[in-house]
C-alpha cells in the first residue's frame, strides 16, 4: 500500500484548488460582476418597467465607453496611459462617417477596414513620439489629443455623415434570444477575439512583463520599445473600434471627443487594473463601464441631479483607489 502526501503542488492542481486559485486570481471582476448584479435588481425595484429594452438600450449606451477602456486598458497594462483616446474615437468615427455617406454597404466595408488600419496607424505614432522622444507617455498623448481633436474638426466641422445600415444593425436589437443585445455579444466577440490570442501569447506575456519591471523585461531579452509601440498600436485599434461603434449607434460622425478619455481612466481604475501597469484585465474595465452608467441611470430614475450622479462617481474612484492601496500595502508586508 502507498500513500500520498498532499503537497502545495498537487492541491492547487486538484479542482477545488484549481476552483480557488481561480477565485483568489479573478476576487476583483468577480466582485464586480457582483455588485451590476446587485445595481441591476436595486433598477427592477426603484423602475418596475425596466426590462429588455432597457437592457438593450443600456447595451448600446455604453458600447463606445466599454471599447475606449479596453483601450486605456491595453495601454495602462503596459506602464502607460493614452489621453487621446477621445479624441482617436473622434478622428475615426467621423472618417468613417464622411466615407460612408450615400455609399454603398460593399463599399463600407472596405471603409471599415481602412479606419481599423488608420487606428493602427494613429497608436503606433502616439507610441513612437513616446519611445523616440523619452517624454513621459501623459505628456506625449495629452499633446496628441490636440492633434487628433483638429484632425477630426478638419474633417468634419460639425456632426454629419452617414452610416452604413449593416453597420448599424449590429448594435441595435438583440440575438436569438431578447435577453442577449446585440451590442453586447459584438462587444465581447470583438474584445475576446482580438485581446485573449494576444493575452495568451509572447507578445502578452511582454506587454505585462513591462508593465511590471521593464528594466528586469529588458535584460531578459523583451524589446521594450517595440513593444512599447505595439501596445499604444492595439490602444488606437481599439479606440477605432470605439469610433466606429459611434457611428453605428448613432448614425452619424462627431468631431466632438466627449468625455471618453476621463471616463476610460475611470473604468480602469475602477476595473482593478493597475496604474502602475503589468496587473489587471480587460473584461474588468468592462463591467465597471456598465456599473458607473447604470449608477447615472438609476439616479435619472429617483429624480436625483444628474451632476450627483458624477460626484458618485468620483466618490467611488476614490473609495476603489484607497481599497487597492491599502491591498497593495497589505501584500508588501
Amino acid at each position: 500500500m502507498s500513500t500520498t502526501i498532499d503537497t502545495p503542488d498537487t492541491m492547487v492542481s486538484s479542482p477545488t484548488g484549481a476552483v480557488a486559485t481561480a477565485m483568489r486570481r479573478y476576487a476583483w471582476t468577480l466582485g464586480l460582476i457582483g455588485i451590476l448584479a446587485i445595481l441591476l435588481v436595486f433598477t427592477k425595484i426603484i423602475q418596475p418597467s425596466y426590462g429588455l429594452t432597457g437592457i438593450q438600450g443600456l447595451a448600446i449606451s455604453v458600447l463606445p465607453l466599454a471599447l475606449a477602456a479596453v483601450a486605456q486598458a491595453v495601454a495602462v497594462i503596459a506602464r502607460g496611459i493614452d489621453l487621446s483616446v477621445g479624441s482617436m474615437m473622434a478622428l475615426t468615427s467621423v472618417v468613417a462617417a464622411a466615407l460612408m455617406e450615400d455609399r454603398s454597404e460593399g463599399y463600407a466595408i472596405l471603409v471599415v477596414i481602412g479606419v481599423l488600419l488608420l487606428g493602427l496607424l494613429l497608436g503606433a505614432v502616439n507610441g513612437s513620439l513616446i519611445v523616440v522622444t523619452r517624454v513621459p507617455d501623459i505628456v506625449v498623448t495629452l499633446a496628441m489629443l490636440f492633434v487628433w481633436a483638429g484632425c477630426a474638426l478638419l474633417v468634419l466641422k460639425t456632426p454629419g455623415g452617414g452610416s452604413a445600415e449593416w453597420l448599424r444593425g449590429l448594435t441595435k436589437g438583440s440575438l436569438i434570444t431578447p435577453f442577449i443585445p446585440k451590442a453586447a455579444l459584438v462587444l465581447f466577440l470583438v474584445v475576446g477575439a482580438i485581446w485573449l490570442p494576444i493575452r495568451r501569447s509572447r507578445l502578452g506575456l511582454s506587454l505585462y512583463a513591462i508593465g511590471s519591471a521593464p528594466l528586469a523585461a529588458y535584460r531578459s531579452g523583451i524589446s521594450v520599445a517595440r513593444t512599447k509601440i505595439i501596445a499604444y498600436m492595439l490602444t488606437g485599434l481599439f479606440s477605432a473600434l470605439a469610433g466606429l461603434s459611434l457611428t453605428a449607434s448613432t448614425g452619424i460622425g462627431i468631431p466632438v471627443p466627449g468625455p471618453y478619455t476621463l471616463m476610460s481612466v475611470a473604468a480602469v481604475v475602477l476595473g482593478g487594473v493597475s496604474l502602475a501597469g503589468g496587473r489587471g484585465g480587460v473584461f474588468g474595465p468592462v463591467i465597471a463601464v456598465v456599473i458607473l452608467s447604470l449608477i447615472r441611470t438609476d439616479m435619472t430614475f429617483m429624480n436625483v441631479n444628474t451632476n450627483m450622479a458624477t460626484v458618485a462617481q468620483g466618490l467611488i474612484l476614490v473609495g476603489v483607489v484607497m481599497i487597492g492601496s491599502l491591498i497593495q500595502l497589505r501584500r508588501d508586508r
